[in-house]
């Protein structure tokens, strides 16, 4: 199967041992691609990787940091074919990533966003709320990975309304009339998780604000809030005491690969689609980890040609809690994203891998 064939099929409907063989196959393919276009990546590959090893599944794939990406131009296309830059998001003082996207990979991002989408929307376009404002979005070739999301999101809406002014407060009357009009039909929300709950839920959890006929797409976390963070059980609970709300849908992404989304499941956990996976390593050997056991999440997709964003290993910790389990409606890996790892043990890694680049 190519890219648009595991595209077409039903997502979340392929065996585990099924896309190790056809991922695998496709990872080695883009690993020999992004080696074959990148320097830095070759010298990587090269020297930490033992050029490449013999790829059979998705776990054989060397794998960048993501970090590389704020501090390494990595690109496998000239310049000249770059058609969109995207940029993490960034807290105060860092770097943030840039990603090159040729039009290729812009329009596998596009069509692998709306085939996932369709298991919480069903191909419609719904009336939407966007808890942003509209300022959010400028330079449309340079994206950061707020304004990528939000970008992305908007084609399954229509009738957008936004529902924060550009000081992020939000607008009660202006909801109010937006549910007058669309409330008593299917609507979608969308926002990032701190937003969505503190400059909306917390302003209308008192105010018994019918939100039942809707469906919150939320993602993103909490960045720098995590002493205010809500787990995701009572974020759930809490929605649905204060309005209603039962359809909530969480993802995890990042902007070194948008487009592989891994949607929240009604079990509350995390699956990948069937062009991508997660792996889980230990911390310190980087050693693969069993279901069942927490460590670093590395995130491999076949969507990346024009940069080599197919494997990478996050700064997120997980856990994979079990694989093709029959009973959650969708085969592959069940995952949960448990917090950040520390930046100190982060940096071996990182640094080994810069110092090769460098040298």
């Amino acid at each position: 199967m190519n890219f648009d064939e595991l595209l077409a099929a039903p997502q979340f409907s392929l065996p585990q041992a099924d896309k190790d063989r056809v991922l695998g196959a496709q990872l080695r393919e883009l690993t020999e691609r992004h080696r074959s276009a990148c320097a830095d990546y070759r010298k990587i590959v090269d020297l930490i990787f033992a050029g490449g090893r013999q790829i059979e599944t998705p776990a054989d794939v060397p794998f960048l940091p993501v970090s590389l990406f704020k501090t390494r131009t990595l690109r496998s296309i000239p310049e000249s074919e770059v058609f969109k830059i995207m940029h993490s998001s960034g807290t105060t003082g860092q770097v943030p990533s840039r990603i090159f996207l040729d039009r290729e990979t812009a329009r596998r991002q596009t069509l692998a966003l709306s085939r996932i989408m369709t298991h919480v929307l069903g191909g419609r376009r719904l009336p939407m709320i966007l808890v942003e404002s509209d300022g959010i979005v400028k330079d449309r070739r340079q994206f950061n990975a707020r304004a990528a999301g939000l970008l992305g999101m908007l084609t399954f809406g229509r009738q957008h309304f936004y529902a924060l002014d550009e000081d992020a407060r939000l607008s009660v009357d202006g909801l109010r009339e937006f549910l007058e009009r669309h409330g008593q039909e299917p609507f979608l929300i969308f926002g990032f998780t701190y937003l969505v709950w503190q400059r909306f839920f917390e302003v209308i959890a008192p105010l018994r604000i019918d939100l039942s006929n809707g469906i919150l797409v939320h993602s993103g976390g909490w960045k720098k809030l995590v002493e205010q963070a809500v787990d995701n059980g009572e974020f759930r609970r809490r929605f649905r005491e204060a309005t209603g709300l039962k359809r909530i849908y969480n993802f995890y992404g990042m902007v070194e690969q948008v487009g592989s989304v891994y949607l929240e499941g009604d079990d509350g956990l995390l699956y990948a689609p069937n062009f991508a996976d997660v792996i889980i390593r230990d911390p310190l050997t980087l050693d693969v980890l069993p279901v069942g056991e927490p460590g670093l999440i590395q995130v491999c997709s076949a969507l990346p040609l024009s940069y080599p964003g197919h494997s990478l290993l996050t700064e997120d910790l997980g856990i994979i809690h079990h694989v093709d389990n029959p009973q959650s409606g969708r085969l592959g890996k069940a995952f949960s994203v448990i917090g950040r790892i520390p930046r100190a043990e982060l940096r071996g890694c990182s640094d080994v891998l810069a110092a090769t680049v460098g040298g």
